[in-house]
């Protein structure tokens, strides 16, 4: 990851010093900076390869299709985690619970910190909604692969 970020910076500082330099022509550009910065140098969530809102263009539209996505990917996982537990019994049954608690308090605590390197600005809250759905499928993959064999039984 370390690396997009030190391209996005050098990306970014080159246009500006272009732009500082050339400021009578560029002026106008200026605005267009956003379009010439590749995907990954904006909020990673938003612009996954397995986004589930990658024609959303507008801040509304991206917040309305996140919101969705969300809470579409929060009911798989509440169904596959109990499908889960189900399957188990005793000290298995209060592992996975305790493991899901644990997560879903890990969870919360990343998509704030997502959400605070955009604070103030529009898409603070949309970077929070997506970072929550991308962590929620990914936990939804997780248990399917983890406990494959006892959703076979």
């Amino acid at each position: 990851m370390e690396p997009k970020v030190n391209e996005c910076t050098r990306l970014v500082s080159t246009v500006m010093i272009v732009a500082m330099n050339r400021i009578g022509q560029c002026l106008l550009l200026l605005p267009l900076l956003t379009a010439i910065i590749p995907a990954h140098c904006h909020a990673q969530h938003m612009n996954e390869k397995d986004s589930p809102c990658p024609n959303a263009v507008t801040t509304l539209d991206m917040a309305q299709c996140f919101s969705k996505a969300k809470a579409s990917s929060d009911e798989s996982l509440t169904a596959l985690y109990k499908k889960v537990l189900g399957k188990l019994d005793g000290d298995d049954a209060d592992r996975l619970a305790k493991a899901q608690l644990l997560w879903t308090e890990y969870r919360e605590a990343n998509c704030l910190a997502e959400r605070a390197l955009y604070q103030g600005g529009s898409a603070a809250p949309v970077v929070y909604v997506a970072c929550m759905d991308a962590m929620t499928r990914e936990r939804t993959n997780e248990l399917q692969q983890t406990y494959a064999v006892r959703l076979k039984e």
